[in-house]
């Protein structure tokens, strides 16, 4: 039998009855999980520090007598009458011990009944064996955490997708490639912040829970305060509160949170996700594009020196420049029957969305037709990096409408990989102006779209305080990470999805 196998629960069972039986026996003789062992090395430093073979030969290695104190996971061992060897693994990587009788006394009679699982610690000198393989003498072993459950087969890990997701701490003991994965999530945060704190940006933390829902067109979570008896609402974006602070003079911030929407759930999305969102007083849009280029470069050469990234199918190169290209001149372009005169010509754009399969609302004005003419015609086709300029003002009740036209806005959004991963815009500054786009968003609201915007009094306050000209971006980190690492689905680089509950 194998003791690893998770296929046949009855085995299993008796195998969690067996590591219980041990446990009962560690706690008989007053050792169950002691804390006093403190580690002093790990294993990825020490492979790299004596990587050399010819440099750390065994003979080297024996007259440096390198002390080391390990701790970690016992994934491997091979016991062979009188000497044995084991793989430690820590959040580092992984070392092979050489662990024998001779060394260790009594102490290795014990081993031999430890389990694959075990959380054990180690202290002894470098070796090295004669396949040249990098080793940890031991001189004392320690049973630190008795494992109760084992882990998955070594040959399949968790082959079930669902159950990685379900059962995330086994599926980053087990899978590699997944613990690599959030090493680099974090790597890439902390190059956002690194790439935005050395140009003046101050991080700051706005409310999560509001008395108005704001900053996104999105269906928000709602939750209730007892204490106050009031509704509340969980947000769908930061962006108010942020240019709020923008008025009282913190011209350069950003934040990076939890965004809640109450929306699907699929391979692009989860109700619960990470968002960047920054504003800078006195840029425009265009500035923000050179920003959003020039972060997301650092966040890529931090975790791909080569820039480029296998995605979707798709080869993505982030070295060149992003292309830059009007939302309405892509419709046209990705669509010849439809001529520059339809793009506002309301009837006609229904016409055309109804012989593309476009479903559409009565109450749609022609930049909502046009939004959803691109979302099906040319979203798709963004494999490399894109910024759509110049969105309708239908769809852009935050942003800054286009000194020579007012029906677009100059506002932004970035498409990789056929995905948006970035929304930015010169930031709407004219209250009287605002005031009435929240009237419309209200207009919108009663008139069935759940989406649309609340009417947020005290932010007109503010925007009569004085907003200074200021560029906003919104950067969706999930996304983000899914591109620079490959990943097929939001759940990969989440480590904690939502996922409906099932009964144990």
């Amino acid at each position: 039998m194998n003791e690893n196998s998770i296929e046949q629960p009855q085995d299993e069972n008796q195998l969690i009855a067996e590591r219980r039986a041990k446990l009962r026996a560690l706690r008989e003789q007053g050792i169950a999980y002691p804390n006093d062992f403190i580690r002093a090395d790990y294993a990825a430093d020490l492979q790299a520090e004596y990587t050399d073979k010819d440099r750390w030969s065994t003979e080297a290695l024996q007259e440096h007598d390198r002390a080391v104190q390990i701790a970690g996971r016992l994934m491997a061992k091979r016991v062979m009458g009188k000497a044995s060897f084991a793989q430690l693994q820590d959040m580092t990587g992984r070392i092979q011990l050489y662990l024998s009788g001779a060394d260790l006394g009594e102490v290795y009679e014990s081993f031999k009944h430890w389990d694959v699982g075990d959380i054990i610690g180690v202290a002894g000198v470098l070796t090295r064996t004669k396949t040249g393989e990098l080793s940890v003498k031991g001189k004392s072993l320690r049973l630190l955490t008795k494992s109760l459950r084992p882990l998955p087969d070594k040959w399949h890990g968790l082959s079930d997708v669902e159950q990685r997701y379900r059962q995330r701490y086994v599926d980053l003991i087990v899978t590699p490639e997944a613990r690599d994965v959030f090493i680099k999530r974090s790597q890439i945060i902390s190059a956002l912040r690194n790439w935005l704190d050395a140009r003046r940006f101050l991080e700051v933390e706005t409310p999560m829970m509001h008395y108005i829902p704001g900053g996104a067109t999105a269906k928000p979570f709602m939750t209730h305060h007892n204490t106050l008896g009031l509704d509340l609402y969980l947000r769908v974006a930061p962006e108010l509160y942020l240019k709020r602070l923008t008025v009282g003079g913190l011209e350069r911030i950003y934040e990076i949170n939890r965004n809640f929407r109450n929306e699907g759930v699929s391979t692009r999305h989860n109700p619960e996700f990470t968002m960047l969102e920054l504003y800078e007083a006195y840029a425009t849009y265009n500035e923000i594009m050179d920003l959003t280029e020039g972060m997301i470069r650092a966040a890529a050469e931090k975790v791909l020196p080569a820039m480029q990234t296998h995605w979707d199918g798709a080869d993505i190169d982030l070295s060149k420049p992003f292309r830059r290209w009007t939302m309405t001149d892509a419709v046209l372009e990705l669509n010849p029957q439809i001529s520059s005169a339809d793009i506002r010509d309301i009837a006609a754009m229904r016409r055309h969305c109804e012989a593309l399969g476009v479903r559409y609302k009565p109450s749609y004005g022609w930049g909502k037709l046009l939004l959803e003419v691109f979302e099906k015609t040319v979203e798709h086709t963004l494999v490399q990096p894109t910024f759509i300029t110049q969105h309708p003002t239908e769809i852009s009740p935050l942003a800054r409408a286009n000194d020579n036209d007012s029906g677009l806005t100059d506002r932004f959004e970035l498409f990789i990989g056929g995905k948006e991963i970035a929304n930015g815009f010169s930031e709407l500054n004219d209250s009287e102006d605002q005031a009435a786009r929240f009237a419309e968003q209200v207009n919108q609201k009663d008139g069935g779209d759940d989406e649309a915007m609340h009417f947020d009094a005290d932010y007109i306050r503010a925007l009569e305080v004085g907003l200074p000209p200021t560029g906003g971006l919104g950067v969706g980190i999930d996304r983000l990470v899914m591109m620079l690492t490959g990943s097929a689905s939001i759940r990969d680089v989440l480590l904690f999805p939502y996922m409906r509950p099932v009964n144990d």
